[in-house]
This record gives C-alpha cells, structure tokens and sequence, in this order.
C-alpha cells in the first residue's frame, strides 16, 4: 500500500501558476505510475499527467500539454504538477494516485480505474 498526501492547491487568478506537492509513504517502490487528476462537477474525474517510476515516461491530457508538467523527487518520494497559464476550467479537486501492479500501454496511464491508491485531493481555484 502507498499513503499519498497531496498539497499546494489554493484560488490563482487566470493566468497564474501554482505547483502542487504529492508526498508518497509506505511501499513507495512498487509504484509503477504516479498519477494526477482532478475532478470537477461539471467533467467528472479526468487524467491529467502521469509519470513512470524511473520518470523516463510522461504523459499528459491534451487539455494541460504545454501548460501543466509532471516531475518527481525519488529522494524525498514527491511527485509534483507544475501548472502554468491556468484557466478557469482548470479548476477543480486535483488527485494523487499511485499504481503498484503492472505497466500500462498508451494512454491508459490516464484513466483513474488503473490505479488502486489515492490522495485525499487539494482543491484549486482559478477566476477569471
């Protein structure tokens, strides 16, 4: 099992940054993919990025590329999303999750069913 505990989140205005924390414990090496996403009334809950253990993969949604990067800190077991030129429609409940059995293909990275521990969530707010 892997305990996430996310951070960060906070009401930017639009076209501001904000850089959210997820601190992983417990079994943090059987992590195959580290994982965001958010979660919206209005979208449901969607994949934003994700990253492989070694942080040779990433992969982002189409609704974030060039905005929003994934990275990780295998010292200190963090896993950060960079969020630049935020839009109101970034708003939303942001995820951590962990998966610990198996490699995905493409882009199954993104799809929430694929993961099996998850943070408590850290909500961002961006006006307009």
């Amino acid at each position: 099992q892997v305990q996430l505990t996310e951070s960060g989140g906070g009401s930017v205005q639009a076209g501001g940054s904000l850089r959210l924390s997820c601190a992983a414990s417990g079994d943090t090496d059987s992590s195959n993919y580290m994982g965001w996403f958010r979660q919206s009334p209005e979208k449901g809950r969607e994949g934003v990025a994700a990253i492989s253990r070694g942080g040779g993969f990433r992969i982002y949604a189409d609704s974030v590329k060039g905005r929003f990067t994934i990275s990780q800190d295998k010292a200190t077991n963090t896993v950060y999303l960079e969020m630049n030129s935020l839009a109101p429609e970034d708003s939303a409940m942001y995820y951590c999750a962990a998966r610990t059995t198996g490699w995905l293909v493409n882009p199954l990275q993104l799809q929430e069913r694929k993961y099996g521990n998850w943070g408590q969530g850290t909500q961002v707010t961006v006006s307009s």
